[in-house]
């Protein structure tokens, strides 16, 4: 195998962080998983990754609806937390670090960063008409103003437009009214510190421009945004949950959302390094020029992933992003996913009723890498069925009962290809083997699934045209070279599966007695010693309707 086949010498991988609002539905690991594979790879190549998350606490929602729910915030946060590991847990995600931005050291990094920008007069204090609820009797961050969109028309929050995903202030909005009470809001004068974007503006469309790896629909609206000419945001809210503001005279205030949140990378993998014992491990990450760095995250998330949150990297030049994996909408039924209209699955309530080894293998399949995918019960039903067990699953359990039966305890060594069959199923594994870990490393993950379920649809193609049920009776020594060929695929196989089915490449490992899960293209002896058993359970129609009627 070629030894580090990137070039590179360590790789960060920020994996975004959910809203602790509410559970995570099908969207978010669709959006997510990518970051899982990519970890799992990275380990597979021996090179050295950090891969971190956490919960994203802070905000007006949850300042809300502990409000209307008459609940502390952090009884919100820490159900939502503690439900969101116990999710990612039994998906297999792989986090270095899973923290939560009401942790200390996010805290201190926030604050740090804050004092930093307000040295280098990238942050700076303004006077400015903000919208005061005459009834409620306080002033309204973004999120408690709601209004029509100005690009699209439709209901946006007043700092983002979920339709249209136009970032929006208040004043922007048409008819604004106070998401509490649906009072119209007055105009008030109130101190603010800005983020001076602004100054950031030739730096990030020159950097953009230059991006290779990032997905299209993150570089398109991006340059689309810039184009428009960047204005500096305020930073700061009167609100008290939140990360309180640094300065003497502003304790009522707090750094909002947006600007804390994608801290939390940084924040993360300090704290990381301080809980194994390194403290300076993050630098390795954030200071190297060899390092490569990952961001993995949905559609609506592009903003501040590649406008503010590499600014802040800018400014502290740190590392920059270099690829974006934005994806696009998972629709369910085909319609758009919604919280308000209860239009979602429940990941965790999912699991209920599947194995996640077919959720992440459907996830993957139909991956919003490019434009919009639909999740369709029917359509899971199929993939699984047909094509994970039909043709994956049926390859190995078939490949594997045929060598038990008829050389059971004996060596396989596959040596080199003799006939033209063998060469051709060959060639066909070492191509792919190698293909797909440049589709990995250039996130291409669905098209990474497919090329391995391809070498299985040849494997089987294989034993159909080498019939070993047959040629043993006239030529054992022949049909052993076959299966050892058969043999070696499914050796490739359970190393390739590792990033996209954890699960399954360890059941693969224990049927042939291996454990190294390297991505090495080498031939290595096997015995199959122990009876093969089916890797999965089809998913049976009536179990389907069950779950279709009960999630829906």
């Amino acid at each position: 195998m070629k030894k580090n086949l990137f070039k590179i010498k360590n790789v960060f991988i920020g994996s975004a962080w959910p809203y602790g609002n509410n559970s995570l539905h099908l969207g978010h690991i669709a959006a997510l998983i990518g970051a899982d594979i990519l970890k799992k790879f990275f380990s597979q190549i021996k090179i050295k990754s950090l891969l971190v998350s956490g919960t994203d606490c802070y905000g007006t929602p949850i300042a809300i609806e502990a409000q209307i729910s008459k609940k502390n915030p952090k009884e919100i946060i820490n159900h939502f937390h503690q439900e969101f590991k116990k999710t990612f847990k039994k998906l297999d995600f792989s986090f270095d670090f899973y923290s939560k931005t009401t942790s200390k050291v996010h805290h201190q990094i926030v604050q740090k960063i804050f004092l930093d920008l307000v040295s280098k007069k990238l942050i700076y204090q303004k006077v400015q008409k903000q919208f005061f609820c005459p009834k409620c009797q306080r002033f309204l961050p973004d999120r408690f103003i709601e209004g029509t969109c100005p690009v699209c028309k439709k209901i946006a929050r007043g700092d983002q437009c979920d339709n249209c995903g136009s970032l929006l202030e208040p004043k922007m909005l048409i008819n604004p009214y106070c998401k509490i009470c649906k009072t119209k809001p007055i105009l008030k004068e109130t101190i603010h510190f800005f983020f001076k974007l602004s100054f950031f503006q030739k730096k990030l469309i020159s950097w953009i421009k230059t991006q290779k790896n990032w997905r299209k629909n993150a570089k398109d609206f991006s340059l689309g945004f810039l184009k428009k000419g960047l204005k500096d945001r305020d930073i700061t809210r009167d609100l008290e949950w939140g990360i309180k503001v640094p300065l003497k005279g502003f304790e009522d205030k707090v750094i909002y959302v947006w600007f804390e949140a994608v801290c939390g990378y940084l924040s993360a993998s300090v704290e990381y390094s301080s809980k194994i014992g390194k403290n300076n491990y993050w630098k390795e990450f954030f200071l190297d020029k060899e390092s490569y760095h990952y961001y993995v995250f949905g559609k609506d998330n592009i903003p501040f992933h590649t406008i503010i949150w590499p600014s802040i990297l800018m400014s502290q030049n740190f590392h920059l992003p270099n690829q974006i994996v934005s994806s696009e909408y998972l629709l369910l039924e085909g319609k758009k996913l919604s919280k308000s209209k209860k239009w979602m699955i429940d990941a965790l309530k999912f699991l209920e009723f599947f194995d996640s080894e077919f959720l992440r293998y459907y996830l993957i399949k139909i991956n919003p890498q490019e434009s919009d995918s639909n999740f369709s019960f029917d359509d899971f039903y199929q993939k699984i069925n047909k094509e994970l067990i039909g043709n994956f699953g049926n390859y190995i359990n078939r490949a594997l009962v045929l060598c038990f039966k008829n050389f059971k305890n004996e060596i396989f060594e596959f040596k080199k290809p003799r006939s033209n069959l063998q060469k051709e199923f060959f060639k066909k594994i070492e191509k792919n083997f190698f293909e797909i870990q440049e589709l990995i490393f250039k996130s291409r993950f669905k098209e990474a699934l497919q090329k391995i379920v391809d070498i299985s649809i040849e494997g089987n193609k294989f034993l159909n045209q080498v019939q070993p049920w047959k040629k043993i009776k006239k030529a054992k020594k022949e049909t052993k070279e076959d299966l050892s060929l058969a043999i070696f695929s499914i050796d490739i196989l359970r190393k390739l599966i590792y990033p996209f089915l954890p699960k399954t490449s360890i059941k693969i490992s224990k049927l042939i007695g291996k454990e190294n899960l390297l991505l090495e293209f080498k031939k290595e002896k096997i015995k199959i010693s122990q009876k093969p058993k089916p890797l999965f359970e089809p998913i049976k129609k009536e179990l389907l309707l069950k779950a279709k009627t009960s999630l829906l």
